[in-house]
């Protein structure tokens, strides 16, 4: 793989395409509702926050696999569209590409199952393969779409600022969370890894962040309710930008692109959070997790 340009944002995790269907309410288990016209969307956390911070002007690589299918070419056409450097996106051959299919309910909830094809084959190896541009990069961002080992390799490797977003919920060692800058968890992931109830208001919330141990920050993203920053013992609770949602499908990528823009920049962490919040909720207004990430322009106050 090709050396290129140092990139300001190394992105390390998953793309998929998202098959996406509105829906007027959730299905309950067993249920079968009928929907409206279905979208075919690019998506996958990592390639969503890699758009994100490019739709934004950050110079960003992407750190992936993808099959040798047809959906590959639409996942290498969106990155690229977004300007995203792909020096370092994988084929796999004999593997299909990772997929998501979406169900989103009037006002914006919405239920999500991925089947990972090509992102479960990313390893260690491509790690390494992309150590000069870890090493390089302001901001490394990695989520929890691709195999852990992977996460720990990219977290260790990267001599920049560490963000990690532990989505899809799952457990984190302490000597790993202990090497990460800044930790971006919903109110799920939150509990998920306090072994507490989903807090139900940002109080609660900013007291589970701050009984984190390891992480250097904790960014809390809480919908409605805009997002905490917890940290050296101090919480900043930054409000919710008001809009009319119909979307949140890629929501919480839309944030942590923005955040890594905005770190990426020089930003304070308030700051950057606040910027990754009006962001996020521009994105809520718009349908799928690529289509509705705005542009720099877009998105100014």
């Amino acid at each position: 793989m090709g050396q290129v340009k140092r990139a300001m944002i190394a992105v390390v995790g998953s793309c998929n395409v998202d098959f996406v269907i509105p829906v007027a309410a959730l299905p309950a288990a067993g249920e079968t509702v009928l929907g409206g016209d279905h979208l075919r969307t690019p998506g996958g956390k990592g390639a969503n926050q890699s758009v994100a911070a490019a739709r934004l002007d950050s110079e960003v690589a992407f750190v992936g696999c993808v099959g040798d299918d047809e959906l590959a070419d639409t996942i290498r056409t969106a990155l690229g569209d977004a300007g995203v450097d792909l020096s370092w996106l994988r084929e796999v051959p004999g593997t299909p590409s990772g997929i998501a299919l979406i169900t989103v309910a009037d006002g914006g909830e919405n239920t999500i199952a991925v089947s990972p094809g090509a992102n479960a084959r990313l390893g260690v190896p491509d790690v390494e393969a992309a150590g000069s541009l870890l090493a390089d990069a302001a901001v490394t961002v990695v989520q929890l779409e691709i195999a852990p080992e992977v996460v720990t390799a990219a977290v260790r490797a990267a001599r920049g600022t560490v963000v990690l977003n532990p989505a899809p919920a799952r457990s984190l060692p302490p000597e790993l969370l202990s090497e990460v800058d800044v930790l971006v968890p919903n109110r799920t992931e939150l509990a998920y890894l306090t072994g507490n109830p989903e807090p139900s208001t940002p109080d609660e919330a900013a007291a589970q962040a701050a009984a984190l141990s390891g992480p250097g920050a904790v960014v809390v993203t809480l919908g409605a309710d805009g997002a905490l920053v917890v940290r050296d013992g101090r919480t900043t609770h930054v409000p919710a930008l008001p809009v009319d949602a119909v979307d949140a499908t890629g929501a919480g990528d839309a944030f942590c692109g923005a955040l890594a823009d905005g770190l990426a920049r020089g930003d304070s962490l308030e700051d950057a959070t606040a910027w990754a919040v009006r962001v996020a909720g521009i994105s809520t207004t718009r349908w799928g997790a690529q289509s509705g990430l705005p542009t720099r322009t877009q998105a100014m106050p």
